[in-house]
């Protein structure tokens, strides 16, 4: 009689197995939400290391924050916090993370799925970027001027980036979205159930990954009949683009950004 290992879970693949290189091309080539999975991975890691600080050094949680946050007066000369910020979440708070991973489950792998990895990724990569857009937007209008010096992170502006291209993408393809409209109704309303919300930046990603999504799905007549993948480049560098200009224009209103660098 052959010896078999004892295990409490013996019809489920082992960690081995679940992660080895061959088992990640197949679940690639599968369309499974590998994606989606990589990013919560990140957000849940990087929030691991943020509370461990916030217990154990509350100067390496502020150096970290400071680093990675973006705040519109500094945004421009620390380009690289409109992606770091998208990765962060609030270090005492298990809601801020749970409810955004939770949203970003509900609605990733179906997007993942539909669009492909490459796509879906370029969708929320320029949802987030679109989120810093909506700030520096919000900074200029705002006549107390205290936006620019208002610190924001999280992954909200991402994530509205994904509601409106769910709404895209249902509305064309004409299937049933009362499921999705509750999980975004309910986050439309967190701003005002919850204080210390970013509204402009959900306002900002929303509308970016609307358009952008809406160019994928019908966009240039020339355009149509290429492959998703070549129009997700096309489209993709015009977004990103457009979200530099736009920044760079905004900036151009800054009264405080030299005096903090």
């Amino acid at each position: 009689m052959a010896y078999q290992r004892f295990s409490l879970f013996p019809d489920s693949p082992s960690f081995k197995d679940l992660f080895s290189a061959h088992s990640l091309r197949y679940r690639w080539r599968n369309g499974d939400p590998l994606i989606t999975a990589a990013i919560m991975a990140i957000c849940i890691v990087v929030w691991i290391a943020e509370a461990l600080l916030n217990l154990v050094w509350q100067g390496g949680l502020g150096a970290m924050l400071n680093a990675g946050m973006l705040m519109p007066a500094t945004a421009i000369h620390r380009p690289w916090t409109f992606i770091t910020s998208m990765f962060l979440h609030q270090p005492n708070s298990l809601w801020h993370i749970l409810f955004n991973m939770l949203t970003l489950w509900c609605v990733g792998p179906v997007l993942e799925r539909m669009m492909g990895h490459w796509p879906f990724l370029a969708l929320y990569t320029v949802s987030g970027l679109a989120g810093g857009t909506g700030m520096m937007i919000w900074a200029v209008l705002d006549p107390s001027g205290s936006g620019w010096l208002t610190p924001v992170y999280g992954a909200s502006g991402a994530l509205f980036g994904l509601f409106a291209a769910i709404l895209v993408v249902y509305r064309r393809i004409g299937l049933d979205i009362r499921s999705m409209m509750i999980w975004m109704l309910i986050n439309f309303l967190m701003p005002i159930i919850m204080p210390n919300i970013a509204w402009q930046a959900h306002l900002g990603g929303f509308l970016f990954g609307g358009i952008f999504t809406w160019l994928l799905v019908s966009g240039v007549r020339a355009l149509r009949g290429r492959s998703l993948v070549r129009r997700t480049l096309v489209y993709g560098v015009i977004m990103v683009i457009a979200i530099i200009a736009i920044d760079l224009l905004c900036n151009m209103g800054n009264p405080v950004g030299a005096a903090l660098l």
